[in-house]
């Protein structure tokens, strides 16, 4: 466990140097970004040196490091609040969003993969591939505007941009930021099921694009294992065929699906940009990029920490899983 610790540690040191030098290097003058390009040179020079940009670049990098293990992000130019109570009010509408979406992708994805391998060649292993395919080809902001017109404009089947309806709008306690959870934990089943109807799709188009990349993944390691010796030995033997698809092929591929899905989680929470832009779902994307075409640095130095954190905790709690589900890799 303290080795465990020691490489997540190392790693997220190198997490904040690789995304502080960037932010160094970058064409965006973080004190013109504060000041304006009217300043005068004297206001310029005062507030860079209030930032601390006069300083070598490693004793700059040392204070960012003290800072951000301090739980100081710095404040945002665009909301003029800090960065951290910023991530803390978005990222929960990402993770709410994702976790639906990748949720979707596994419930439906792994079972398709299966069949797909176990019926190959079939009408509906074809139809599975092309359906997989198009997760890769259909641009995510076009099916996230098709979604709204037809759904939600001609249909009416769910709810439109946002999180909540406006008349919602603050009147539920935000506990856990999620609000799915907090209306539950409020017993509110109004607000409960009007957050559903705005989640539900966005969530279905993430999960979309898990559901292809899963489904794919599920169908290559199930076609390698079913044409493995031990397979074709337990159909001679006469075991059922349901057993030999979930017992002997199925079995020792759900190390390798720990890491698809969990890259794939983590592709979720880090890549619905588009999918928030498109929504006007208030996470940690859409608070991204406008922090981008606002030269707020600090908030995207802060978005991106954050984006990395996610990745690397979610590569270490896979190679724990490992750990759990084959014991060998214990040793």
């Amino acid at each position: 466990m303290s080795y465990f610790l020691i490489v997540i540690l190392g790693t997220f040191i190198g997490l904040l140097a690789i995304t502080f030098f960037i932010g160094r290097i970058v064409p965006i003058d973080p004190v013109l970004a504060v000041v304006g390009d009217r300043a005068s040179k004297e206001v310029y020079e005062a507030a860079r040196q209030a930032m601390g940009l006069d300083r070598p670049l490693i004793m700059q990098f040392f204070s960012y490091v003290g800072d951000v293990f301090s739980g100081n992000l710095g404040n945002s130019i665009s909301t003029g609040r800090s960065v951290a109570q910023d991530l803390a009010r978005v990222f929960p509408a990402t993770l709410e969003m994702a976790t639906i979406g990748i949720i979707i992708g596994v419930v439906f994805g792994v079972p398709m993969g299966v069949y797909a391998a176990t019926h190959q060649s079939g009408w509906l292993d074809q139809l599975i591939r092309v359906f997989g395919l198009l997760g890769y080809a259909v641009p995510a902001f076009w099916l996230g505007l098709v979604g709204l017109a037809f759904f939600y404009a001609h249909l009416g089947w769910v709810a439109g941009p946002g999180r909540l309806d406006v008349f919602y709008d603050g009147m539920i306690d935000q506990v856990t930021g999620l609000y799915l959870i907090d209306a539950i934990i409020a017993r509110d089943w109004e607000i409960f099921a009007n957050a559903f109807a705005h989640l539900i799709l966005p969530s279905f188009i993430l999960g979309f694009f898990s559901l292809a990349y899963i489904s794919r993944m599920t169908r290559s390691f199930m076609l390698e294992q079913l044409g493995q010796e031990f397979v074709t030995t337990a159909r001679v033997k006469g075991v059922a065929e349901w057993r030999v698809i979930w017992r002997h092929a199925f079995y020792p591929i759900r190390i390798q699906l720990v890491t698809v899905i969990g890259l794939s989680y983590a592709a979720l929470l880090e890549g619905s940009v588009m999918i928030e832009t498109v929504f006007s779902w208030p996470g940690i994307g859409n608070y991204l990029t406008t922090a981008l075409f606002n030269a707020d640095m600090n908030a995207v130095l802060g978005a991106t920490l954050v984006i990395g954190t996610v990745f690397i905790l979610i590569n270490k709690l896979s190679d724990l899983l490992y750990q759990f589900l084959d014991p060998r890799a214990r040793r």
